[in-house]
């Protein structure tokens, strides 16, 4: 299965694209979406949607796991990035492929096995499960490669369930 991860943003998007297979990982590719500060907001909205678009077409993407937005304080950049993951969202849609969405704490879980891991834990254990020589950056990109082995592990937790008449939540 090839699973595309995205950390949603509005100044960068941050996405990995990993093959799962046999309980092994295969690096496909990683990098951003980056819009200028300066550009207009509808602009900058258009090139996150086209880059994803561009992404989710190039490599035949078979399921997509997205971040969930965590925001303490700022509204005013909370919607920014919020209106960035819709367009990011409606990219997926129009390709038909399946979003599965989890939150910061179910990424941490997922990749580290606590969900309140710090950040450098998260990297290093990207690091080791993808057999990458450094730590990818920024840090959107190692974000998103986190949210791509979530969704590996979670989706192999719900087939395990489904076979024995269980559901994941």
């Amino acid at each position: 299965m090839i699973i595309l991860g995205i950390d949603p943003g509005i100044a960068i998007v941050g996405f990995g694209i990993v093959e799962y297979k046999n309980n092994k990982f295969r690096v496909i590719d990683y990098g951003a979406v980056t819009t200028p500060a300066g550009m207009d907001m509808l602009q900058r909205l258009e090139l996150v949607y086209k880059g994803i678009d561009l992404i989710i077409k190039k490599y035949n993407i078979d399921e997509i796991g997205i971040e969930e937005l965590f925001f303490n304080k700022n509204v005013k950049t909370a919607i920014t990035v919020a209106q960035a993951r819709g367009v990011t969202m409606l990219a997926c849609a129009h390709n038909g492929k399946p979003v599965y969405e989890y939150t910061p704490l179910q990424v941490k879980q997922g990749v580290v096995g606590y969900g309140r891991a710090q950040k450098a834990q998260v990297q290093q254990m990207v690091t080791s499960f993808l057999n990458l020589k450094s730590v990818p950056k920024p840090d959107d990109v190692a974000d998103a490669l986190a949210v791509a082995i979530c969704h590996a592990h979670a989706n192999k937790l719900e087939k395990t369930l489904k076979n024995i008449g269980g559901k994941y939540v």
